[in-house]
C-alpha cells in the first residue's frame, strides 16, 4: 500500500514539472543568434595587441584584445583587393571584383547586388547598417540605415537616411567625433528602433582610423611622451620589391609607393605634417620632376632623423584614432551585456583591409604586401565558439557572407564565390579540403598619387607570388589609347615595368628578400603559377576582357 501511494505522490509531484517543460519547449523555441559585424576603416593587424607586432607593447587595443580572447582569432585573413570600396563590395556579395563589378573606388553596389542583407532577411533577420557605407548607391536592402556620405567627416559628420526625398537627399546633421557619433546611433537603434521579436543583423562601421587621422580631443595627450617602435624596413628596404616596384637601378623609387620619408617626390607623409616647410610642397606634379631626380634613393643620416620625427607624429595620430575605436567598442559591448543580449550575439570585428604603417617606407594600403593585405578578424559567440581559439586557416573577405548566412541557419547561395568557415569557427580545426590559398588583385594603377602599380597574385601559408603588370585599365588594346579612369586622379600617366616577386614567408615574414630569381625556388614558382592560373579561371578573374593586360601577362609569364 505504501509503495502504491508513493508512486501516486511521485507522479502528482512530477506531472506539473513535465507539463511545464513541455510548455517551455513549445513556447520558447531556440532563438536565432543576433549578429553584430563591426568594421573599422584601415585598422591593420599591426595596431593590435593580439597580433604580436612591434606595436603590441603599447597595448593599443585592450578592449578588442579582450573580445578576441573570448572567441576565435584568425591569423590568415586576407582582403582580395586592398582598397575600401572593392573590399566592402566583396564582403556584402561574397564575390570577387570582376564578378560583382566593383574593381575600384568608383564602383557601386546597387540594390539587386546587396546580397548579404537580402539573404539574412529571408531568414527572418531585421537588418541595419550604421557608419561608413562608401558603395555610392542607396543601401536600400537594409531595413534601417544611417550612413556617411562617401568618406564622411571626422567631426560633426552628416549622415544619409531613408526619408521622403530621393537618395541621397535626406541628410541628418550631428555633432561630435565620428567614432562617438556612430556608436551613439547604433545604441539608439538597439534601444529604440529594433524589433525585439526578431533576431537582428547590424553592421557597425567606423570611419576611423582612415587617413588623414583626426582623433577626438580627449586623446590628444595619448602616447604623447611615448616612443613608437619603428620598422627597420622604413630605413633599409633590403631586397624587397622588383623592377616593377623600384625601377631599373631603383630609378622609380622617387614616384612609386607613397612614403613616410621624403623618398616619394609626389606624395609623402612629411607633406601632410609639415605643410609650411620650404622643403616640401603638397603633392608634386610628376610632370615637374626633372630627369636628374630619377636616381637611386639613399637615406642620409639627416633624412633618417627627419623621417623618425615624421613617423612618430604619424603613428600617434593613427593610434589615437584606434584608441577611440577601441573605447567605443567597449561602450557597445557594455550595453549588450546590460541588456542581456551579449551571450546570444555573434560579434565579429575586422578592418576593411590592412594598412602600411611605415613598413618598406610605405603608407596607405593597396599593396599585396602583408601589412596591407592581411585583415584583423576575430569572432565571439560563446554558444558555439570556444574562448581562446586561434587558427591559421586561410580565409578572405569573400568568405564572410557565406559564413554569416550559415551561422544564421541558411545556406550560401551558389552565386557567392566565397566559402563558409562555420566549421572552423565551431571546432577551431581546419577541414582537410579547406582552401590552401587566396587570390589578390589591385587594379588602380598609380592612382591618387600613391604610386601603386597594378598587380595580382596568390598567397599560400608559406609563399606569396605577385605579378606587377604595370598597366592602366583601358577599353582597347591600343597602347596609345587614353586610359579611361581620369577620376583616379593621376597626372603621371605612364606604364611601369612588368615584374614578378616571390617571398618565402616561413623564412622571411617581413618580405625583405624577393627570391623569384633564386634557382632554388624554380619548382615553387612553377607550382604557384599553375595554381594562380587555376584560381583566376575558377574565380572568373582572368583578363580575357582586357587584351592589353593579357598581352603583358603572356609576354612576361615565363620571365626568369
Amino acid at each position: 500500500m505504501y509503495y502504491k501511494i508513493s508512486k501516486l505522490v511521485f507522479a502528482a509531484a512530477i506531472f506539473p514539472f513535465l507539463i511545464s517543460c513541455e510548455e517551455k519547449e513549445t513556447q520558447e523555441p531556440q532563438q536565432k543568434p543576433n549578429i553584430i559585424y563591426i568594421m573599422a576603416d584601415d585598422h591593420t593587424t599591426q595596431a593590435f595587441g593580439i597580433y604580436g607586432s612591434r606595436l603590441a607593447s603599447l597595448n593599443p587595443t585592450p578592449n578588442l584584445d579582450k573580445l578576441a580572447g573570448e572567441g576565435i582569432i584568425f591569423d590568415n585573413c586576407f582582403v582580395n583587393n586592398s582598397i575600401c570600396v572593392p573590399s566592402r563590395a566583396a564582403i556584402l556579395t561574397g564575390q570577387n571584383s570582376q564578378a560583382n563589378g566593383v574593381i575600384d573606388l568608383e564602383g557601386e553596389l546597387t540594390a539587386d547586388q546587396q546580397y548579404l542583407p537580402k539573404e539574412l532577411k529571408k531568414l527572418g533577420y531585421q537588418t541595419a547598417i550604421v557608419g561608413k557605407w562608401h558603395l555610392h548607391a542607396e543601401p536600400s536592402e537594409f531595413d534601417y540605415y544611417k550612413v556617411l556620405p562617401g568618406q564622411g567627416n571626422y567631426f560633426d559628420p552628416d549622415f544619409l537616411v531613408r526619408g521622403e526625398k530621393p537618395w541621397p537627399e535626406n541628410v541628418v546633421q550631428t555633432t561630435g567625433h565620428s567614432s562617438d557619433v556612430i556608436t551613439d546611433i547604433t545604441l539608439d537603434w538597439l534601444k529604440n528602433e529594433r524589433d525585439p521579436n526578431k533576431p537582428f543583423f547590424l553592421m557597425h562601421h567606423f570611419k576611423a582610423p582612415h587617413d588623414d587621422f583626426e582623433n577626438a580631443p580627449r586623446y590628444d595627450e595619448y602616447l604623447a611622451d611615448t616612443f613608437i617602435p619603428e620598422p627597420e624596413s622604413m630605413y633599409d628596404n633590403a631586397n624587397n620589391g622588383s623592377v616593377g616596384t623600384r625601377g631599373k637601378n631603383d630609378s622609380l623609387t622617387r614616384i612609386i609607393g607613397s612614403s613616410v620619408s621624403s623618398r616619394n617626390l609626389v606624395r609623402n607623409q612629411a607633406m601632410n605634417l609639415y605643410m609650411d616647410s620650404t622643403v616640401y610642397k603638397q603633392y608634386r606634379n610628376p610632370a615637374e620632376i626633372s630627369p636628374n631626380e630619377y636616381v637611386k634613393w639613399e637615406m642620409s643620416s639627416d633624412e633618417k632623423k627627419h623621417t623618425s620625427m615624421v613617423y612618430q607624429e604619424y603613428l600617434k595620430r593613427y593610434l589615437r584614432c584606434v584608441k577611440g575605436v577601441d573605447d567605443n567598442v567597449k561602450r557597445l559591448l557594455d550595453y549588450l551585456e546590460e541588456q542581456g543580449l551579449l551571450e546570444n550575439t555573434i560579434i565579429i570585428y575586422t578592418g576593411d583591409q590592412g594598412f602600411m604603417l611605415g613598413e618598406h617606407d610605405y603608407i596607405d594600403k593597396r599593396w599585396m604586401y602583408e601589412e596591407a593585405m592581411r585583415m584583423p578578424f576575430f569572432v565571439r559567440y560563446p554558444e558555439k565558439i570556444k574562448a581562446g581559439t586561434r587558427t591559421d586557416a586561410i580565409i578572405n573577405n569573400t568568405d564572410f557572407a557565406p559564413t554569416l548566412i550559415e551561422m544564421a541557419g541558411g545556406s550560401a547561395p551558389e552565386y557567392m564565390q566565397g566559402h563558409s568557415f562555420k566549421a572552423i569557427l565551431e571546432t577551431g580545426k581546419e577541414p582537410e579540403d579547406w582552401q590552401k590559398s587566396t587570390y589578390y588583385r589591385y587594379w588602380m594603377h598609380m592612382a591618387h598619387k600613391h604610386g601603386n602599380p597594378a598587380h595580382f597574385g596568390i598567397r599560400t601559408k608559406q609563399y606569396k607570388l605577385i605579378f606587377f603588370y604595370g598597366r592602366y585599365w583601358v577599353d582597347t588594346d591600343d597602347p596609345n589609347a587614353k586610359w579611361n579612369k581620369e577620376s583616379w586622379g593621376n597626372d603621371f600617366s605612364r606604364h611601369t615595368p612588368a615584374a614578378w616577386e616571390l617571398y618565402d614567408l616561413s623564412k622571411d615574414p617581413n618580405e625583405m628578400n624577393n627570391v623569384y630569381s633564386d634557382p632554388a625556388y624554380k619548382g615553387v614558382v612553377a607550382d604557384l603559377k599553375q595554381q594562380l592560373i587555376e584560381l583566376r579561371e575558377n574565380l572568373n578573374e582572368t583578363d580575357k576582357n582586357y587584351p592589353h593586360i593579357q598581352k603583358v601577362i603572356d609576354e612576361h609569364w615565363n620571365d626568369k
